[in-house]
Order: structure tokens, then C-alpha cells, then sequence
């Protein structure tokens, strides 16, 4: 008889290691093959991903109503994606023929979006730029327009976006209030058109993408 305790075969030394062996491997393949994937995200044997087990981890999908709102936040427009750079010179501060001031403004349609930034070169000092970012319908035999204020301010530079809330043109008065001549370089992207130059919204008859120097056309 055995005695109480003790095994009546014990394994041999080989044959242990081989069971360690198979039980580590297992192991390992519970761990990377399913614990990784389903709670981390991190798939190094591909189980997750053939098992399914890689879409445990995700949290809780809670759906979003994005028709909600006043403007839809998806939206297609019929033209197409431009973008443009316009460089504006502008005199020293106090000239006597306001070169120091213009405006300049896009056409847009109402829930069109536009993106933007601009700077100032050779602005020492930028409490010294005054602009007034805004928009008007265009109404030649109207009694009334509609405008809006979308802000007014010293300083540069600026980056932002515009959502048009009307048809009409939408754009800039900058002012130079400084003792040198500046340059404002104005980049913008979106879904918008250029005003030929002379037209309402760009009076000063700017042409876009030219440098300052040609930005009046021929002088």
C-alpha cells in the first residue's frame, strides 16, 4: 500500500516541465488571445479579431441626433471647395486718401460656410489694426438690408469660420493705425465666390491670389 500522502506514480521531472510547458502556453493564449483583445483593444495573435472578441472592449455606443439644430451640422453645397489668398496693402496710418482702409468681402449663400485666417505683415504693434468683421444682403431696390456684426476689434492676427446667415456679401473693413505701411494676407477656404473687383463688397477692386504689389492691377 501507499502511504497516505504520497503519490503512487509520481510524474517524472519530464513530464512535469512538459505540463508546466503546456499550462504556460495556455496561459498565454488566454491572455493575448482573448483577455488583450476584449479588454485593452491590443490584438498581437489576431483571435480578437476572428473571434469577435476585440468589440468587447468598446464602450456603450449612445446615439447622437445630428438633424437637431437650426443648421443641419452635415450639409452639401452645388459648387465646389475653393480657396483663395488675398494680400491687401495698405498706407501708413492718417493718409490723406484713406489708402490705410478698405473692405473686402465674399459672396455667400445662406448656410454656406467659410473658413479663414489672416495676419498683418510688418505690424509692430497690433492694437494698432483695427478690423470689423461683418455682412449685408444685397437689396439695390430695397428700402432695407439686412446686416450683421460678427466682430470688431484691434489686433492680429485672426483664424476662424463663418456660417452665412443670409445671401449677401460677408468679409472685412481693416483699418492700418499705425505709422508704416502694412500688408494683410488673408486666406480663405470654403464654399463661396470671388467679387470681381469693382463690385459691391469689393470696391477697392482688389485681385485675389497676386502679390500686394499687384494686388490693384496694373498702376
Amino acid at each position: 500500500m501507499t502511504p497516505e500522502g504520497q503519490i503512487a506514480h509520481p510524474l517524472s521531472a519530464r513530464n512535469m516541465l512538459a505540463l508546466t510547458a503546456a499550462a504556460l502556453v495556455a496561459a498565454s493564449l488566454i491572455m493575448f488571445g482573448a483577455v488583450l483583445p476584449a479588454e485593452f483593444n491590443f490584438d498581437p495573435l489576431g483571435l480578437g479579431r476572428l473571434t469577435g472578441l476585440n468589440r468587447l472592449w468598446a464602450p456603450r455606443e449612445v446615439a447622437f441626433d445630428a438633424s437637431t439644430g437650426a443648421v443641419p451640422l452635415a450639409r452639401e453645397y452645388a459648387e465646389g471647395f475653393r480657396s483663395d489668398t488675398i494680400e491687401i496693402p495698405l498706407r501708413a496710418g492718417g493718409d490723406s486718401t484713406r489708402g490705410d482702409e478698405l473692405e473686402y468681402k465674399v459672396h455667400m449663400k445662406k448656410d454656406a460656410t467659410l473658413i479663414y485666417q489672416w495676419s498683418v505683415v510688418d505690424l509692430a504693434k497690433p492694437d494698432e489694426f483695427y478690423f470689423d468683421f461683418h455682412g449685408h444682403t444685397l437689396a439695390p431696390n430695397a428700402k432695407e438690408m439686412t446686416v450683421a456684426t460678427y466682430k470688431q476689434a484691434t489686433g492680429a492676427p485672426a483664424n476662424g469660420a463663418l456660417t452665412a446667415p443670409f445671401d449677401g456679401v460677408h468679409g472685412w473693413f481693416f483699418q492700418n493705425q499705425s505709422e508704416k505701411a502694412i500688408v494683410v494676407r488673408v486666406r480663405i477656404g470654403g464654399f463661396y465666390e470671388l467679387i470681381p473687383p469693382g463690385d459691391t463688397g469689393n470696391e477697392a477692386g482688389i485681385i485675389a491670389n497676386v502679390p500686394a504689389d499687384k494686388a490693384f492691377g496694373e498702376q
